[in-house]
């Protein structure tokens, strides 16, 4: 594939799932990643704890996971425009860099007291706007790391890895927490995103391909034209926005389901959100293998089918550990959605575009998962946190089930074996759909 870097002969021959780590760079930054992402969930569960705890709202676990996602929908695009015009580490280096800060403030705050739920979620939400401005530049520049054929692996890992880091982090802040130190947790985030930013130094990247200098505001616009105008992009949208609405909030309400359901708000939260780190790790490391056999329409559909089944069989397990098992398949399911529509636009979407369509997925999640989030706090306050997530599963299954039925068509165009249009750059001026770019 033109563009990919690759460092020697590689590493021996690896199981298909593993394949991608054969390719040094990636191996590097999916182990600087993994590293970090250890200590991102350690500050995650114990964030989510501290807020629970102080409030005993499921709201307040709902918009402290909000701030960290809500950033996507708004300054997701922005990155992405970034991404494709300015050099893709230093975009990485510099957000990385601020969410460091921002982790070692949070770890100060909480050495000299208990933080206010208040400044909690602003701290969050500021590392989440860093975050939404640097994550498109990671996700486009996978497939100048791995070959095509090694794409839908390198997708699946990287989500993978970050789900181990779900498995290790919790368990690793439960123990730090119970000793009585949010502190401790903390702090070990914020060391853990120095391996990030050594592997991001060592590695290189070629440049962004030109593309002129359209404004930022026309050049967002020419992404989203870009994805409204090819079917597959449009399935994987309308699938990944229903799951963000409707199946994702599983995600923020763990902590409430450990207190208010499971009655263990510290145990019962790090195993439940181990499981589904559990959950999805099985499937990062099947996904690659799954496309490969399967296709992308089976995939994406077979996973998106099962997952509201999964969503119930959790909600309505009777005692934590079958809740634990529940949400393990819950995990599974969720990560093949959302991998799959990664892998999809990640295939379908040229060089020069790419960080513009990969961030309208983020701002997809960034938009809807914080609304689906605090809605469904608030019904679970209301009305019973299993009564809720049973509810948004079966209308996810409703969802679901309409869209094969009026959109075979687009559904179809989801095997194409065609990549991308092209990778020669769209000319100055003109858009990614060759109309006229008139300046703002």
């Amino acid at each position: 594939m033109p563009g990919v870097i690759t460092y020697g002969r590689g590493i021996a021959a690896l199981p298909r799932s593993l394949s991608p780590l054969r390719h040094r760079p990636f191996a590097l930054l999916w182990s600087g990643a993994f590293t970090s992402n250890i200590g991102t969930w350690m500050e995650t569960v114990a964030v989510g704890i501290l807020v629970q705890t102080s409030t005993n709202k499921a709201t307040w676990s709902g918009l402290v996971l909000a701030a960290g996602f809500a950033p996507n929908g708004l300054l997701g695009p922005i990155g992405g425009a970034l991404a494709d015009r300015v050099p893709r580490r230093l975009l990485l280096l510099t957000t990385t860099s601020v969410q460091t800060a921002l982790a070692g403030t949070l770890a100060a705050l909480a050495a000299f007291g208990k933080p206010a739920p208040g400044i909690v979620v602003l701290i969050v939400f500021l590392s989440g706007c860093a975050n939404a401005i640097g994550f498109p530049a990671y996700q486009a520049l996978l497939p100048d790391l791995v070959p095509v054929e090694d794409l839908a692996g390198a997708v699946a890992l990287s989500s993978a890895q970050w789900n181990l880091g779900r498995v290790i982090g919790p368990a690793l802040a439960g123990v730090v927490i119970a000793a009585g130190s949010y502190a401790s947790a903390f702090t070990i985030n914020t060391i853990s995103f120095f391996a990030v930013i050594f592997v991001l130094l060592s590695l290189r990247l070629p440049p962004p391909e030109p593309e002129g200098h359209a404004p930022l505001l026309q050049s967002i616009r020419a992404g989203v034209r870009f994805g409204n105008d090819d079917p597959g992009l449009r399935v994987a949208f309308a699938v990944l926005g229903f799951a963000a609405f409707l199946a994702a909030p599983f995600i923020a309400l763990v902590p409430a389901f450990g207190d208010k359901v499971f009655h263990d708000a510290t145990t019962g939260t790090a195993a439940l959100v181990t499981a589904q780190g559990i959950g999805a790790v099985v499937m990062g490391l099947a996904l690659g293998p799954l496309h490969a056999r399967l296709g992308n329409r089976r995939t994406l559909l077979g996973a998106a089918t099962l997952l509201p089944f999964a969503l119930v069989g959790y909600a309505s397990a009777p005692s934590l550990w079958l809740g634990v098992l529940g949400i393990a398949f819950v995990g599974f399911l969720y990560l093949g959605v959302l991998s799959s529509c990664t892998t999809i636009a990640q295939l379908r979407t040229p060089t020069y575009i790419r960080g513009r369509v990969l961030s309208l997925l983020m701002a997809l999640l960034g938009i809807l998962y914080p609304i689906g989030t605090i809605a469904q706090g608030a019904l679970g306050d209301g009305v019973g946190l299993r009564e809720t997530t049973i509810g948004a599963a079966a209308l996810f299954l409703v969802a679901v089930v309409a869209l094969r039925m009026t959109a075979r068509a687009w559904l179809a165009r989801l095997d194409d074996e065609t990549t991308s249009i092209t990778d020669t750059p769209v000319p100055a001026t003109e858009t990614a759909t060759g109309d006229a770019v008139t300046p703002a």
